[in-house]
């Protein structure tokens, strides 16, 4: 049903103003994405935390905390290619780490040190936009020195202001993406559409879902005809949970996981997922179509991750530098070369077609109107929400 402008959230009217004002849609993803919000810590000012010296005159290195399949990749050396060209412009080594599996987990690994003001081992992070506004919020980030960081100019306009970091004082979009539906193309060649198509009879103790809430809870509450992104109630979430849970109880779902899934469904563990949608196209890139993605006939969910430089971190001017140095859209381009997931940075696509000309008018990349009207944003939650919300979650899946 086609709402009257004005009657949406600002989030939703920049999006809508962005995909007629702009040549590139994509201009008004992150908004949708920043309409996600915060989850429990709120978006208050950030308290007051220790942050460390830096060193990064004298120590010439930068350690970075990822997600899997988020990098260009070269199989032959083993290495990242772009990431090995900012090691050679800059003089700066860069170890890349894909630590991240699951945003509550990885917080939960670091929270202990960045209270105390501990080095966690890491100068650059990239949580989940939600879970940057609790890293702000308990003054576990650093803010950015925009003169280190002039590239920062190149973010898309919707996304240069959002509620869980207005003005973008410590955090810049990495990706955004998609959650919906994977499956194992030899197994399923028909694909998964619906929330039937997954739980269907042949996937019994076949089935992966993320343990990432708004995402799995998201696309349930989305197949049972609630609009996340709304002010869905109480027992409409418990209604999802209960789904949930009657699925893992029935023995249709064989495990709630991160970004692990996908190590499930290359053993063969796995026929379908609910999963992230830049993952499942690597895989299909690597295995020549073995896997696939598709966004739910009834929705799916589309999130940002952004980079942030813990209060911990001991090398900030060198973090700035590789920050800076993936904002120019010519780098920002070889990302999108190797991965699909949605990009922030303007004048990526006009690069990408020099390069790659066909995945430069991918709609996962740079959506157009059609893909977006498909997707919703979790929306915030309240303190309270957030509490009984992930409680009783966590209960479902057994945690």
């Amino acid at each position: 049903m086609k709402k009257d402008i004005n009657s949406l959230s600002p989030e939703a009217r920049a999006i809508i103003r962005a995909q007629v004002s702009r040549r590139s849609v994509l201009a008004g993803v992150g908004a949708v994405s920043a309409a996600g919000l915060l989850a429990a810590c709120g978006t208050g000012s950030s308290t007051a935390a220790k942050v460390a010296v830096d060193v990064s005159d004298t120590e010439k290195i930068v350690r970075w905390a990822n997600w899997t399949y988020y990098l260009d990749f070269d199989e032959a050396s083993s290495t990242n290619p772009s990431l090995l060209q900012f090691e050679k412009e800059s003089g700066i080594d860069a170890t890349y780490d894909e630590a991240i599996d699951d945003n509550n987990t990885f917080y939960g690994k670091v929270q202990g040190q960045l209270s105390i003001g501990t080095d966690i081992g890491y100068d650059i992070v990239t949580p989940t936009d939600w879970m940057v506004g609790r890293w702000i919020d308990q003054g576990y980030a650093q803010k950015l020195d925009p003169a280190n960081v002039p590239n920062k100019s190149n973010i898309r306009e919707s996304l240069s202001n959002v509620y869980y970091d207005q003005g973008r004082q410590y955090s810049l979009t990495w990706q955004s993406g998609f959650a919906g539906f994977g499956w194992n193309t030899q197994k399923l060649p028909k694909g998964v559409r619906t929330m039937d198509d997954l739980f269907s009879p042949a996937n019994k103790g076949k089935v992966l879902v993320l343990s990432e809430l708004r995402d799995t809870i998201g696309l349930i509450l989305l197949s049972q005809g609630v609009d996340p992104a709304s002010n869905f109630t109480e027992d409409q979430y418990m209604n999802a949970i209960d789904f949930l849970k009657g699925k893992i109880q029935d023995g249709f779902i064989r495990q709630v996981k991160g970004n692990s899934y996908t190590e499930d469904l290359q053993r063969g563990d796995a026929n379908a997922v609910i999963g992230w949608s830049g993952d499942l196209f690597g895989l299909r890139q690597d295995t020549d179509g073995k896997f696939d993605f598709a966004i739910p006939e009834s929705g799916g969910m589309l999130w940002s991750d952004n980079v942030l430089i813990p209060s911990t971190s001991t090398h900030k001017k060198n973090a700035e530098k590789l920050i800076n140095y993936y904002y120019d859209p010519v780098n920002a381009a070889k990302v999108a070369a190797a991965v699909v997931w949605v990009c922030p940075v303007e004048g990526t696509q006009q690069e990408l077609a020099k390069i790659d000309p066909k995945r430069a008018e991918s709609t996962f990349i740079f959506p157009d109107a059609a893909t977006l009207a498909k997707v919703k944003v979790f929306r915030s939650l309240s303190a309270d929400e957030s509490t009984k919300f992930q409680t009783a979650f966590d209960e479902a899946i057994g945690n």
